[in-house]
């Protein structure tokens, strides 16, 4: 069995609307304020006109005095240690699943690649079946 070891990352920023299926997908090499910002402040640009109803989790850099949340985006928090509650943890799966599931990727750049070309490939119906949440 093919095993590749490494420490390489990076990290996918989404917003996905369950009731639209309209989405938006960063890839940024870090999780931190930094990244949030610029990850609000680019979403913000793809929908300006439409008041934004946020589901984050408790991470710090979601939470941090210094975040810059753009007028019409409204972050609401979801309880601690709470994942089943994030509709967009429902896309993360099916990722690992159909995606990166047992796979090995030459290059870190061949893994988000792959990952971009998934999400491409997704209509507004996908991500609308695929974060559906009754609660919601």
């Amino acid at each position: 069995m093919k095993v590749q070891q490494g420490y390489q990352n990076f990290y996918i920023y989404s917003g996905v609307s369950p009731h639209s299926g309209d989405s938006f997908h960063l890839f940024l090499p870090e999780s931190d304020t930094d990244m949030m910002n610029l990850f609000l402040a680019e979403f913000s640009q793809v929908f300006p006109d439409r008041e934004i109803l946020f589901l984050l989790d408790q991470a710090r850099w979601h939470k941090a005095k210094e975040l810059q949340v753009p007028p019409h985006i409204t972050l609401v928090y979801l309880p601690p240690y709470s994942p089943e509650l994030n509709p967009v943890e429902k896309l993360w799966k099916w990722l690992r699943k159909e995606v990166t599931h047992n796979q090995v990727f030459k290059t870190l750049h061949a893994l988000m690649d792959g990952l971009q070309r998934e999400l491409r490939t997704l209509t507004p119906q996908d991500f609308q079946r695929l974060c559906h949440c009754s609660y919601l």
